[in-house]
């Protein structure tokens, strides 16, 4: 039987799936991305299933595949937020930034370090894979379409907070590769390069670029004479166009593409904030990313059947539910003190913090780049942890979300 006609019957099936799933598990303690991890396991479970879609195994495939997963999901976060950016306006998006994520680090770092028996730089890359919420998974918390309204403050943090995380999560991360190749090296000089290059520079150029590519963008598509304007075109596919040229752009000038995606879509939606244009480029990317996900969590569904989680141990387990358990819902309570909401919003953003398939390309990302301690026993603490994050938010979002509106009313 020809491979290529059983994988375009394969395809057609996952494109059928993610239109209809939806509306057939609306009322039912399930999410997509449940449904999608459970077909993989199942699939992949089978006598003569062949392929075992491991990430150690497919290293720059899972790279490439979950980098681009990512980059339209920020894209499409970034482009659905109706609310003007600002310092006081954003205020619980800095306050999950730059408190709430650095302390998830820190202690994830430390639990890593003495739970797990894995070195430094391990539990520091794993603890900065894991801290980000994920823009993939967290459609479910996240606010509704571009000017649909509804932005209410539990959805905008959580929203905002996965649109800038996964770029500001990178300085982590490398810091942990310039730990894990920093041999023989003085801690003054490893530290310093990563204080200029990692954090100063490819922030700086993240922003820098995304701005411009979001504003020249939005030029061109909204202020042209009317005869040329782009706008009156109607391709949401444009959205993709974006996407690639500013995360291309800041990758070839070192920087952080992930920060420049969100930012020239915020860039972009600002220059005609209630021009419907805006819905079919958000329509497009979201339609993208949600048949790319599901693709993508039928293989870690897969992984899962083809023994990922083998190497996890009790020490792993109790890691990865203190990581969701404990870990995020403190720091996101301790980051949110002070902010003028209630009790129930503030537990359920600390609650939410999905981790999911950025967490992955962070860690083909760094496995590619030097030797860590073992890759393997990584790879089945973070699997556990997005497995367990996705049965857990999936089931729990829509009574947590339907009774904190009761509470508020």
């Amino acid at each position: 039987m020809d491979p290529y006609v059983i994988l375009l019957a394969g395809f057609g099936v996952v494109v059928l799936l993610t239109a209809w799933v939806p509306a057939l598990i609306r009322d039912l303690p399930l999410s997509l991305p449940i449904f999608c991890v459970g077909i993989g396991v199942l699939v992949f479970s089978l006598p003569g299933a062949g392929l075992a879609p491991l990430p150690l195994q497919h290293r720059e495939v899972t790279e490439r595949v979950t980098e681009f997963i990512v980059i339209i999901s920020l894209m499409g976060a970034g482009l659905k937020l109706d609310r003007r950016f600002g310092w006081r306006a954003w205020m619980s998006t800095w306050r999950l930034l730059g408190l709430t994520m650095p302390l998830s680090i820190l202690a994830l770092t430390l639990l890593g370090g003495w739970l797990l028996g894995v070195g430094l730089a391990t539990a520091l890359l794993l603890a900065a894979a894991l801290a980000p919420t994920d823009p993939v998974l967290a459609g479910d918390v996240q606010v509704g379409p571009p000017r649909t309204g509804g932005e209410d403050e539990v959805r905008f943090s959580l929203t905002s907070e996965a649109g800038l995380n996964d770029g500001l999560a990178f300085p982590f991360v490398n810091l942990a590769i310039a730990m894990a190749a920093a041999e023989g090296l003085a801690a003054s000089v490893w530290l310093s390069h990563w204080a200029l290059w990692d954090v100063v520079w490819k922030l700086g150029v993240g922003l820098a670029v995304g701005i411009a590519v979001g504003r020249l963008l939005g030029w061109l598509t909204f202020r042209l004479p009317a005869r040329a304007r782009l706008s009156d075109s109607g391709d949401g596919f444009v959205a993709l166009g974006v996407t690639c040229l500013a995360y291309g752009a800041t990758e070839l000038c070192h920087g952080y593409g992930f920060l420049a995606v969100f930012v020239a879509a915020r860039a972009l939606r600002s220059a005609e904030v209630e021009h419907e244009y805006n819905d079919r480029l958000h329509d497009f990317a979201e339609q993208t990313e949600r048949l790319t996900m599901m693709v993508l969590l039928v293989l870690f569904g897969g992984a899962i059947g083809q023994g990922l989680l083998d190497p996890l141990d009790w020490q792993g387990v109790a890691y990865g539910l203190a990581a969701l358990l404990a870990v995020r819902p403190l720091a996101g309570w301790l980051g949110l003190r002070g902010c003028p909401y209630g009790r129930g919003e503030k537990a359920v953003i600390a609650f939410f913090g999905i981790r999911g398939i950025g967490s992955a390309y962070y860690l083909a990302y760094a496995f590619g780049t030097v030797a860590f301690d073992r890759p393997d026993y990584v790879w089945s603490v973070a699997g556990f942890v997005i497995l367990v994050s996705i049965v857990l938010h999936g089931i729990t979002v829509t009574p947590v979300l339907t009774w904190l509106e009761r509470a508020k009313r």
